[in-house]
């Protein structure tokens, strides 16, 4: 499933084409907002942004169109009037300019406004987005201080929308790698230099998603697998998905565990319980 960062690229895909470009349609599957199609498409698109998993579309009159993907939902650029192939279910479409962006398969849609868009059932129990609510290293150390994060294991507690917006499982395992964590350790037992490392390494794991499209493994480590002809599933993670190879700080194996009920890779030698 797409974590924060392809959400955000796909945001960004949404607002090149439709902000600020008269729209010519707006079309729902569903008859609950098939009402306002009509008034959607007198107004324009103001600005698309994510928060978590989550795409909001706000327009010029207020409204915001919520959708979620799900496991099976897609939204697809294209030039208007050349749907792409696909056996998915279209369920919203907005047509601006020569693009047209689609909604397939997704079911959870709905539209708000910008002053109940907080009433919204799953953006109510989200925390901050880390790509878009302007997060710094600071405001997730004092967040990992605060008594409802501090005694959680750090494998679980990264998983939790509620702390921050839109890491899950791939990220989950790269930035505790990457901050040197085993994924039980508690923020409350780590020292003040632990909790700022782990905090820059959310934020620089995450933007470096965003930056490389899902890549999160340092440019040397995947060159040098490039240049061996190696396939980007093999060069795109330092530690997920890559069980039983080695390390490539130490050379010690990978290991895979469930963590939360979900698999985490980590290396034994580089984070130690």
């Amino acid at each position: 499933m797409p974590e924060g960062p392809e959400i955000r690229r796909v945001a960004d895909r949404l607002g090149k084409v439709l902000v600020d470009v008269p729209l010519t349609q707006v079309w729902f599957a569903f008859p609950e907002l098939e009402s306002m199609a009509g008034r959607l498409v007198n107004s324009r698109v103001t600005t698309v942004d994510c928060w978590g998993k989550a795409l909001l579309i706000t327009f010029a009159d207020g409204h915001v169109l919520y959708s979620h993907n799900q496991l099976y939902g897609v939204w697809r650029v294209h030039r208007r009037g050349r749907s792409p192939t696909t056996g998915r279910v279209l369920r919203a479409r907005l047509v601006a300019g020569d693009h047209t962006a689609s909604l397939y398969s997704a079911s959870d849609i709905s539209l708000w406004t910008a002053d109940t868009l907080r009433q919204q059932p799953f953006l109510a129990r989200l925390g901050p987005d880390l790509l878009t609510h302007d997060v710094t290293a600071e405001d997730i150390v004092a967040r990992l201080s605060e008594p409802r994060f501090a005694g959680r294991g750090l494998g679980g507690l990264l998983l939790d929308q509620g702390f921050y917006a839109g890491i899950g499982n791939y990220l989950r395992s790269e930035i505790l790698f990457y901050a040197g964590l085993a994924p039980r350790k508690r923020p409350k037992a780590l020292s003040e230099a632990q909790r700022e490392k782990l905090a820059d390494c959310i934020l620089t794991t995450v933007q470096q998603a965003y930056r490389e499209a899902g890549v999160t493994n340092r440019p040397t480590w995947r060159k040098r697998l490039q240049r061996e002809g190696k396939r980007r599933s093999q060069w795109r993670f330092a530690v997920f998905n890559r069980d039983n190879q080695p390390c490539h700080a130490c050379g010690d194996l990978i290991l895979r565990e469930t963590i939360a009920s979900r698999r985490l890779y980590r290396c034994p030698t580089c984070q130690p319980e």
